[in-house]
Parts: C-alpha cells; sequence; structure tokens
C-alpha cells in the first residue's frame, strides 16, 4: 500500500521516485538525442510547469544534469526571491530528437523558461498561460517590456540565471548560452544582480529566428557523445 501511494504521489509530480538510470546525450542541441530523459516535476513550492497538456504530452524531459541544476536553482530562490512562482516552459521529449517548432530542444539540455512579471502595484504575479495564447508563447511584450497591465521583473530573471549558474558549476556542467531579446538584454544588464551576470555567462548576440520576449532559453554544456 505505501508502494502504491508513494507511486500515485510521483505520478502526480512527475517525481523519479525509484532508481532511475542517468541520462546520455548525444549530438548537439539541434541534431542530438537523449536516453533516460528525467521528466521536470510539474510544480514545486515556488515553481510550476507552463501547461499540464505539456506535461502529459511529454514535452518536458531533460538531462538528468540538467534536472537536478533546475531543481536546486529554484530551492536557492526560496530563500533569495521568496515571493516569485517561476514558470518553465518546453524543454524536449524523454528520448529527444526533433521538438517541433523548436530548432533546438533535441537532446535535453535546452529549457525554456517563461519571464516573471510584476502588476501595476508592484506585485510579483504569474503569466496568464493558456490555449488562447499558444500556452504562453504567443505572449508579446512591447519594447517598454510590458504586456497588458504586466512589467518583466529583470531582476528576478537575473537571480534565476544566476542560480542555475551557480547550480550548474555544483553539478560540473555548465551554460552554454542564454538566448532573450536582444533590447531586453540591456535591461536586464541594469538590475542589480544582471550587472555580474554579463561577463560570466555567454548571451547570444545574434537576432533568434523568434523575438525571445515572453521566455528566456538556456542551453546547458554537458559532454555529450557525437
Amino acid at each position: 500500500m505505501i508502494r502504491i501511494i508513494l507511486l500515485s504521489f510521483c505520478l502526480a509530480y512527475s517525481l523519479p521516485c525509484f532508481s532511475k538510470s542517468e541520462s546520455k546525450c548525444f549530438g548537439g542541441t539541434a541534431n542530438g538525442k537523449l536516453e533516460n530523459g528525467w521528466q521536470l516535476p510539474s510544480s514545486g513550492k515556488n515553481f510550476e510547469a507552463y501547461s499540464s497538456l505539456g506535461v502529459v504530452a511529454g514535452r518536458t524531459y531533460v538531462h538528468s544534469k540538467v534536472y537536478r541544476v533546475i531543481l536546486a536553482a529554484y530551492k536557492n530562490l526560496e530563500q533569495s526571491n521568496p515571493t516569485v512562482t517561476y514558470i518553465y516552459g518546453e524543454t524536449g521529449f524523454e528520448h529527444g530528437g526533433r521538438f517541433k517548432p523548436h530548432k533546438t530542444h533535441t537532446n535535453g539540455l535546452s529549457v525554456d523558461f517563461f519571464v516573471p512579471v510584476i502588476n501595476s502595484k508592484g506585485k510579483s504575479e504569474q503569466l496568464n498561460i493558456g490555449i488562447t495564447n499558444k500556452l504562453g508563447y504567443n505572449i508579446e511584450f512591447n519594447t517598454k517590456a510590458t504586456y497588458n497591465d504586466l512589467t518583466i521583473d529583470f531582476e528576478s530573471i537575473a537571480k534565476h540565471i544566476d542560480a542555475l549558474n551557480t547550480a550548474a558549476i555544483k553539478e560540473g556542467i555548465g551554460i552554454s548560452v542564454v538566448i532573450f531579446d536582444n533590447e531586453f538584454q540591456k535591461q536586464l544588464f541594469l538590475t542589480p544582480t544582471g550587472k555580474t551576470l554579463k561577463n560570466r555567462i555567454a548571451f547570444s548576440v545574434k537576432k533568434p529566428w523568434v523575438r525571445h520576449d515572453e521566455h528566456y532559453h538556456i542551453d546547458f554544456k554537458v559532454g555529450c557523445t557525437h
């Protein structure tokens, strides 16, 4: 009975409660595959998945090392940024491979994170993500970084990226690149935490094929078989 209860808990929160092999990645982020992908929990104390549909469809798997990094960063943010609930987006399939409509996300090392936002009263809120805005990916922020009455919380993004970088180093991996709207990067680097990121983490300088304003994309650096 205890095992059944534990299994039910694991399925509800997508946790690897029983022994699970470490992941193996192959190729690059745009042309790779994954073995033993780990599915991220659908929610936690200060985070949640972008869509229950995406979770059920198996679109939230990552490499086991990336899995640990993401959860360690969220644990850190419980203390360093306790008022914010973060939302992660699409990651990839359990076995990797082509992940439409994305050009990458093929080997468990690519993760999308939706931007945290604050309302007109300066309080942290979450983006209203649903079918009508293509599960958040069709949300468009203007040049002032606002969408309806919400404004991007750049300092909270900076704290998240910093926490991910710290956790990645402890895990023995790294961050390969952060892709975020080029103009919004300038605002990110003006924040107290953002000022420390520019010379420590690689940010894409090329204009991305899609704007990346409602989310920031991170490719992690893990030794993969080629």
